[in-house]
């Protein structure tokens, strides 16, 4: 998508950094990660604390992903209006202050509804801090950089989500266990993260260099740029086989958009409602720690798997991986094991099998945005794995609130196989992903 901040003639191979990468590249993706752990996995967790019903949670908390949805949409006006700089500090505050109404609202008698709008705002906050930042991180450091640090920003983004799925719930399940108070527990853990971004604001504000190509776009050209949008979208939708490749979008995830949702309200569910009756510090460390770890080893495997052999080679290897672990809830929702180490056994299992199989779908998103609307059409590719996530987890909490744990897991288990069918049909090159046809 062409954008109307950068004409050519600006565009420049050294930008004007003040200050090196390491000042600002490491916080920058804290700061990405942290707001949308808490919005998609953190509001859960907190919700089935306060006694919310399974299908209150997964109907609300999945309208959350809906920025994420239509970012494609508003992307450009980041672009338009103001610089990215400004755009990142700017959001960093709102999101500081929605958390802060998270935390102030927690104790209030309709706390569910407050503490929503907040989380509503910080949604839409966060994923425009993603449009600044990402494009940003383009403007501000130099090609060799970019190469370099791009390791960087996925370990900080990973740390970011390890502090929220973990030292975060882990917190709030000590204070909880010290106090009897779940309300005052969440309420210290978001005034927490407030005051963290009240600093990241202040500090991006000072420490962010001020690259030349960063400006606001000519408003006087919102015109041409509305017909040149339009196009770009259209160029999408006109490609071939588009029926079938936005089928695959939307199935590849429709068992684990399920999964998801429920997987922490199980673990932490008594055992006479059909759970395991672990500790919100217990889930925090399992999900945290020993998830997100297995989860990003089997996103690296992934990564190796495919550059050495194409995706085509590993697309259903990949599928199978992804889909079939979660067959270990239903394991564990039959047997409700007391043994703890079993549990983060089948939960490492789960998530390892999801980072190996998602790099797949990730993979497969790249091959689809290229060509001349590259940035575009990726974005529109992440609008259609958002709305996959969204749509099925709405309905997963009342699914389960009518058919038991048991069941809905092997519903989870069954709502797999349209993926394997939309695969046999999509459009896809045997070399792509090869390290050796990379240059081609």
């Amino acid at each position: 998508m062409h954008s109307l901040a950068r004409p050519a003639d600006q565009v420049s191979d050294e930008p004007a950094v003040a200050r090196g990468p390491w000042a600002w590249i490491p916080t920058l993706y804290l700061a990405e990660g942290l707001p949308y752990v808490v919005v998609m996995t953190v509001s859960v967790i907190m919700y089935k604390g306060f006694g919310i019903s399974n299908t209150d949670i997964a109907l609300y908390t999945s309208w959350l992903y809906l920025p994420w949805v239509v970012k494609p949409l508003w992307s450009p006006v980041v672009d338009i209006l103001g610089t990215r700089r400004r755009w990142i500090w700017a959001m960093q505050l709102l999101i500081g202050g929605g958390l802060a109404g998270v935390a102030l609202t927690t104790p209030l008698p309709h706390f569910f509804q407050w503490t929503l709008a907040f989380f509503w705002l910080l949604a839409f906050n966060s994923a425009t801090h993603d449009i600044a930042a990402d494009g940003f991180y383009l403007l501000a450091t130099t090609e060799k950089q970019q190469a370099f640090f791009v390791g960087v920003r996925t370990m900080f983004y990973r740390i970011a989500t390890i502090a929220g799925q973990g030292l975060l719930v882990m917190l709030a399940g000590t204070i909880q266990a010290r106090t009897g108070n779940t309300r005052l527990a969440w309420t210290v853990v978001m005034g927490v993260l407030a005051v963290a971004f009240l600093g990241f604001g202040l500090w991006h504000r000072f420490v962010l260099p001020r690259p030349g190509v960063d400006r606001p776009g000519d408003v006087h050209r919102i015109p041409h740029f509305v017909r040149e949008f339009l196009g770009t979208f259209g160029s999408f939708f006109r490609r071939s086989r588009i029926g079938v490749v936005l089928l695959f979008l939307l199935l590849y995830r429709l068992g684990e958009a399920q999964l998801v949702k429920m997987a922490a309200p199980f673990l932490l569910d008594g055992r006479d409602k059909g759970g395991l009756a672990l500790s919100t510090t217990q889930v925090g460390f399992i999900y945290g720690t020993v998830g997100i770890l297995a989860l990003t080893l089997g996103g690296i495997l992934g990564g190796w798997a495919i550059s050495s052999h194409g995706l085509k080679k590993w697309l259903w290897p990949m599928m199978l991986a992804i889909h079939l672990p979660d067959a270990v809830f239903i394991y564990l929702a039959h047997v409700q094991p007391h043994s703890l180490p079993l549990i983060q056994l089948g939960v490492a299992l789960e998530q390892f099998g999801y980072g190996f199989g998602f790099t797949a779908y990730l993979m497969y998103m790249i091959y689809l945005a290229r060509g001349k609307h590259q940035t575009a059409h990726y974005a529109i590719c992440t609008g259609f794995m958002a709305l996959g996530m969204m749509l099925p987890g709405m309905w997963s909490g009342w699914l389960q609130d009518h058919i038991g744990y048991p069941r809905f897991f092997t519903v989870v288990i069954l709502a797999t196989i349209p993926s394997f069918i939309a695969a046999l049909w999509i459009p896809l090159q045997s070399d792509f992903g090869r390290k050796v046809s990379s240059s081609g």
